[in-house]
């Protein structure tokens, strides 16, 4: 090493150490995912929606405090299309060890299952990084119908007659009702819209019986009195949905559903670099203000390594991928 190169290398270091304290790492940490070479420019952070969707808002919520950390601007580009996966296929071909991602559980997991046409594998071609948050489901149903069991009780009784909506084939609303009819004696047809507005107002006008919506639209129609809330998808309750029991508790077997976003990584990017990404991501998502504007959003935080997000990926491979998979599922 030159002399000249010397104290930038050690205005680095003062850098990484600095941002580790502020983010409570500790040394035992930083020892573990440091280096000091990377990132050696601005990253690129890609969404694969547009600007004030869920995904969007998560990203730029991460970038600044994760600018801070690594010590070099993040660039949050969003390349919308393709229900994500035009976006999925970008980070998957990046190879310049600076480009990253913020993706919803889809994207990483039964893309390629639902489209063979897509041009990425989730599981070859992208490595997980850190899981963010997690959310169940929400069953709800027109603010008129019975409650917990007994609406369970009449759906089953009601078998084909009844009907639920979804924003679209291969949409977790759907995949979620289809994996509950594999579980239950419930046996309501598939409508899709076009959108959770068009479902909105197919539940309340009494076309559809029922729909699975993430807690961020549920609540907020449940609360109103527009809808009524039957259970959420997860093991157990959930703060997203407060007073609403799981359908685990209504006596749905082998059932659990949620719903998640997470950070990827291309697979050329190195593996210390992909761990040193997920321990600030981590440490980041649960700092209390994170949880505040994660929570706001509609997400339970939970941060994690890469092991635990593939543990998560295997799970919605087995699952949704089963259901996928017996039922010829593919994305219109």
């Amino acid at each position: 090493m030159t002399e000249s190169a010397r104290p930038a290398l050690c205005r680095r270091s003062l850098l990484s150490l600095a941002s580790a304290a502020a983010l409570g790492l500790g040394l035992p940490a930083l020892a573990q995912t440091e280096s000091l070479s990377w990132p050696s420019k601005p990253l690129r952070l890609i969404v694969g929606f547009p600007a004030g969707s869920s995904p969007d808002l998560t990203a730029r919520a991460l970038a600044e405090p994760l600018e801070k950390a690594l010590g070099q601007p993040i660039i949050v580009e969003n390349k919308v299309g393709a229900g994500g996966n035009i976006a999925g296929e970008a980070v998957a071909k990046a190879t310049d060890g600076h480009t990253f991602s913020v993706m919803i559980n889809g994207n990483m997991t039964i893309a390629k299952l639902l489209n063979p046409a897509v041009r990425y594998d989730p599981v070859k071609d992208l490595q997980p990084v850190s899981l963010i948050g997690v959310a169940p489901l929400v069953l709800v149903a027109p603010a008129i119908a019975l409650e917990g069991k007994a609406f369970l009780a009449a759906g089953a009784k009601a078998g084909s007659q009844w009907s639920y909506g979804s924003p679209g084939v291969g949409t977790v609303g759907h995949l979620g009702m289809e994996l509950l009819k594999s579980r239950s004696a419930l046996k309501p047809v598939h409508i899709p819209y076009a959108g959770y507005p068009q479902v909105f107002n197919a539940i309340q006008g009494g076309d559809l019986q029922l729909s699975m919506l993430p807690p961020a639209l549920a609540m907020a129609q449940i609360q109103a009195g527009k809808l009524r809330g039957i259970g959420v998808t997860s093991a157990a309750r959930s703060p997203l949905a407060p007073g609403l029991p799981s359908l685990k508790e209504l006596g749905v077997q082998n059932f659990e559903l949620e719903i998640w976003n997470a950070v990827a990584a291309p697979k050329a990017m190195p593996r210390q670099h992909v761990e040193q990404l997920a321990v600030a991501v981590s440490t980041i998502v649960r700092t209390p203000e994170m949880r505040a504007k994660l929570s706001n959003q509609g997400w339970q935080v939970v941060g994690s390594s890469p092991e635990g997000l593939a543990n998560r990926i295997q799970q919605d491979m087995q699952t949704l991928g089963g259901i996928i998979r017996e039922q010829g599922i593919r994305a219109q």
